[in-house]
């Protein structure tokens, strides 16, 4: 009479399964949760856009730097997932570090003012990564954006 039960080799193979469909299923995972840290940065990444509106909105002029706009220096605008910000023409440049994502450490995601150059009273719209300008607006700074597209935001994505 045999003895009921799984051998050995049976629960290796029902494990070498499991393990086979758990490596398949993590890259699925992965693409949300990097962009939750995306969005989950965007209250220290808020700051500086309301800096650079603020400027804008007083003077018709996009600060050169983050002296211009009132804020610290890059590196001391940080927080769980952000390593830098840092304003350039204008554009705010986002570095994730810290405790990101490894597919998200050392990348950096621009944030354009959008503005109508013959209204200047307009508010400023601001273009996410490479998404498209809206209609009348044009973007100022460089797009530095080098984060892969599948773990942008929506709104951060070309057409």
């Amino acid at each position: 009479m045999r003895n009921a039960g799984f051998t050995l080799i049976e629960l290796m193979v029902a494990v070498a399964v499991l393990a086979i469909l758990a490596t398949l299923a993590l890259p699925s995972f992965q693409g949300p949760m990097v962009r939750q840290q995306i969005v989950d940065s965007s209250a220290l990444i808020n700051v500086a856009k309301t800096a650079v509106s603020g400027r804008w909105s007083a003077t018709q002029t996009l600060p050169v730097d983050n002296a211009g706009a009132g804020l610290p220096d890059a590196d001391k605008l940080v927080g769980n997932y952000v390593s830098s910000i840092r304003v350039e023409a204008g554009a705010v440049h986002v570095v994730f570090g810290n405790q990101a994502n490894g597919a998200l450490k050392g990348k950096t995601l621009s944030f354009r003012p959008a503005v109508v150059d013959a209204a200047p009273m307009v508010p400023i719209a601001w273009v996410c990564g490479s998404a498209p300008v809206p209609g009348n607006m044009s973007a100022k700074g460089a797009d530095r954006t080098d984060v892969a597209a599948k773990y942008l935001p929506l709104n951060c994505r070309a057409g």
